[in-house]
């Protein structure tokens, strides 16, 4: 047996260690070469995204209203003390939850409801479907005055309308129960949404479990608890991100609808983050506020993604 001297041992750990780094090197070329063609959306994402959020950091550490030109000072974090001691920034907070959970919540269980019957072959399905679908097509300005004019007027407004059949009389919707007028609005338009995600659901479920079931004598609610939640978890979970995310940001239909009233009985943060902006000219304050709407959906979207994704480590675990 022929062994290897010193130098012959240093001269193939050399060699080994310039493999090594050749391969090294080849992968760093291979994953610029595909990450260089998705360079230029990078770019662009962060110019029209990170560059306002940046400028909008700015603007919420200076006292600067449009009224007082002379008066754009650097104040530091005085602007988020001012807010949070605004009772009415508190009341537009707690108006955005309560419009958040209440509109995810109701449109989850009606979509829900709507995917199990479509699921379910019936003559007609496709253009229920369609019909069911189409309120999350209208866009929302429109949705907003279908609502306020048609459907919720105190003189000639179609829930008014049958209400007067059975002797009650009209009532203000939007003056005297505003947040529910804009809830009912919100779910109508985006229960079609969550009913898309369910059926999708849905029918991705294996149809031998279903019959696995069948046959071991289950019925149609222990296999709906027990086999088929589980695999709408996920999907429901996603639902409730993504509608979060966008009825968090609600403005078109409480600007139509109510106009943050009576008063600011209905005013959510993106609202009144508009009032302040554009109404009350206060720029470093209406940044601090948008500052803090983001940061409070990111913390809220972080942790619902893990949620999310934990539900799918658990699912290819099992």
């Amino acid at each position: 047996m022929s062994t290897l001297t010193q130098p012959d041992r240093q001269q193939a750990a050399a060699g080994s260690e310039t493999h090594a780094a050749q391969q090294r090197r080849a992968q760093r070329r291979e994953g610029w070469s595909r990450r260089l063609p998705l360079l230029p959306a990078l770019i662009f994402t962060i110019v029209v995204t990170q560059l306002p959020f940046l400028l909008t950091i700015w603007y919420s550490l200076r006292s600067w209203n449009l009224l007082r030109p002379d008066g754009n000072i650097f104040v530091g974090l005085q602007n988020f003390v001012d807010i949070f001691s605004d009772s009415t920034f508190r009341v537009a907070a707690v108006n955005s939850v309560v419009i958040t959970l209440g509109c995810v919540a109701v449109a989850l269980v009606l979509g829900t409801f709507f995917a199990i019957l479509l699921d379910r072959e019936f003559l007609g399905r496709g253009i229920v479907r369609t019909l069911l679908i189409t309120p999350f097509l209208i866009m929302p300005v429109a949705s907003s005055l279908l609502w306020s004019v048609s459907m919720l007027n105190p003189s000639y407004g179609m829930v008014n309308w049958v209400l007067g059949l059975v002797g009650i009389g009209p009532i203000d919707f939007t003056s005297s129960a505003p947040l529910l007028s804009v809830v009912i609005a919100l779910v109508w338009q985006w229960t079609p949404f969550m009913m898309l995600l369910v059926l999708a659901g849905l029918q991705a479920q294996s149809k031998d479990v279903l019959e696995a079931a069948s046959l071991d004598g289950a019925g149609w609610w222990k296999t709906f608890t027990w086999v088929t939640m589980p695999q709408l978890r996920r999907y429901m979970e996603l639902a409730v991100l993504l509608g979060s995310i966008y009825v968090v940001n609600t403005f078109d239909q409480i600007y139509l609808m109510t106009a943050g009233g009576p008063g600011t009985a209905s005013a959510n943060l993106p609202f009144y983050i508009y009032q302040r902006a554009f109404l009350g000219f206060d720029i470093g304050q209406a940044a601090a506020m948008g500052v803090v709407v983001v940061i409070a959906t990111i913390l809220i979207a972080t942790f619902a993604l893990r949620l999310i994704f934990r539900s799918f480590d658990d699912k290819e675990l099992s």
